[in-house]
């Protein structure tokens, strides 16, 4: 694609974005008017009309389709084409062209003297070749557009298979002394450490041989594509609920204990009073006890991560002035709001139910730690799956909790 093309592209998915942002608010203000007839029903008979609520729910689910294409064209306009570096006037790396050729025609021997002369000591038998810095980087752009908790938490990236961070279990010794007055020796900060193995993450994309040998097609991108969903999917649940064997720990999966009785090692909950529901004329007030069982220091940069069916619970919802705690993105490609915080749709979080932690709200910069082991690795297979031929990429992630006060949980229970 040239880069008339590309421009082309860009010009035509602005508007277009910007066009479905106005139709989802008029859909939103649509959707308040059903949902306050609905209301108007439950004060006046106790009960709202079957039709009513069937409106509510269709608009709701009509908020949730334009708000997954506008997500979906954002997205198609974060991602630029890295390759064709030949072909715009500026010459591939020794690396990039090496793998190039291997992806193309299976052509090993530049790859392999590349790599030897770098001192990698990773070679085909031993499960793939590197691939070029520009490919992972856009592997890594793309999941991170993708994946809603890579999107919001703290990402490091290491060359060893296990991240070990330090933390201070109690500071230093400190106290207030008079000019002249003697000055014991003070206890030594204790320290304890957290541990974040990675874990390998695969996808197998399949190529004909036309596509390969079209000059045109961008290799980078192409790889990226193609891997982008399989990684996101595996990496968005194991971020959530994964246990910690053979994938990331998630967030979901660490002891959690009422907020009174919070201590380091467990997340804190704040109760809504109602088994599987919020109370009754009280879930702004649920809300607002979850907000502000968070230290202020973490709020500043706090958001919300439920799911879809979650978040079209919480759309309903009022405080005591009648304004609605959700609303929708302030422009195209930003998140929509809970309460004035940006609300995260992770669709592997619980759905409402006795007992369930369903919404989170905390820092996740701070909250939750993603380790990537640098060197995403592609294996060429053109054997298996004939006449297709196979890529079979590597990564190596981990994941899991680096600061448990950084979050707390919405619990729904009495």
């Amino acid at each position: 694609m040239d880069d008339n093309a590309i421009g082309f592209e860009t010009k035509t998915i602005e508007p277009e974005a910007a066009g479905l942002h106005d139709e989802m608010m008029r859909t939103f203000e649509s959707f308040r008017e059903a949902n306050d007839a609905r209301l108007a029903e439950l004060e006046q008979r106790m009960q709202s009309d079957v039709v009513s609520r069937d409106k509510v729910d269709r608009i709701a689910e009509a908020l949730d389709s334009q708000n997954r294409r506008i997500e979906r064209l954002t997205l198609k306009e974060m991602r630029p084409a890295l390759g064709g570096g030949e072909r715009r006037g500026q010459p591939f790396s020794e690396h990039k062209s090496a793998f190039e050729r291997y992806v193309r025609g299976g052509d090993e021997g530049p790859l392999r003297r590349f790599e030897e002369k770098a001192m990698s000591s990773l070679t085909g038998a031993d499960g793939g070749f590197l691939v070029p810095d520009e490919t992972e980087t856009e592997i890594g752009r793309r999941l991170t557009a993708v994946s809603p908790i890579r999107s919001i938490a703290t990402v490091r990236t290491v060359s060893t298979a296990v991240l070990k961070k330090p933390f201070a279990i109690s500071g230093a010794q400190t106290g207030w002394v008079t000019e002249t007055a003697a000055r014991p020796q003070t206890t030594a900060p204790q320290l304890a450490e957290l541990s974040f193995p990675t874990m390998e993450l695969y996808a197998m994309p399949a190529a004909t041989a036309a596509l390969l040998d079209d000059a045109a097609v961008d290799i980078d991108r192409w790889i990226g594509e193609e891997v982008e969903q399989a990684f996101a999917a595996q990496e968005g649940a194991a971020f959530v609920t994964g246990d910690g064997s053979s994938k990331p720990r998630g967030f979901m999966t660490y002891p959690t204990v009422d907020e009174a009785s919070w201590a380091w090692g467990s997340v804190g909950t704040v109760s809504t009073g109602t088994d599987g529901a919020f109370s009754t004329g009280e879930a702004a007030d649920a809300l607002v006890d979850l907000v502000y069982a968070l230290k202020a220091g973490y709020r500043q940069n706090a958001s919300f991560v439920m799911n879809r069916r979650t978040q079209a619970t919480v759309r309903k919802l009022k405080d005591t002035d009648g304004n609605y705690l959700w609303q929708p993105p302030a422009s195209a490609g930003a998140r929509a709001t809970l309460m004035g915080f940006p609300l995260v749709e992770a669709e592997d979080m619980p759905d409402i139910a006795t007992g369930a932690h369903a919404i989170a709200f905390g820092d996740f910069a701070r909250f939750y730690l993603v380790v990537d082991r640098q060197g995403v690795r592609v294996l060429r297979d053109p054997y298996s799956a004939k006449p297709y031929v196979l890529f079979y990429t590597t990564k190596r992630v981990g994941g899991g909790i680096q600061d448990f006060d950084a979050a707390k949980f919405l619990d729904f229970s009495a």
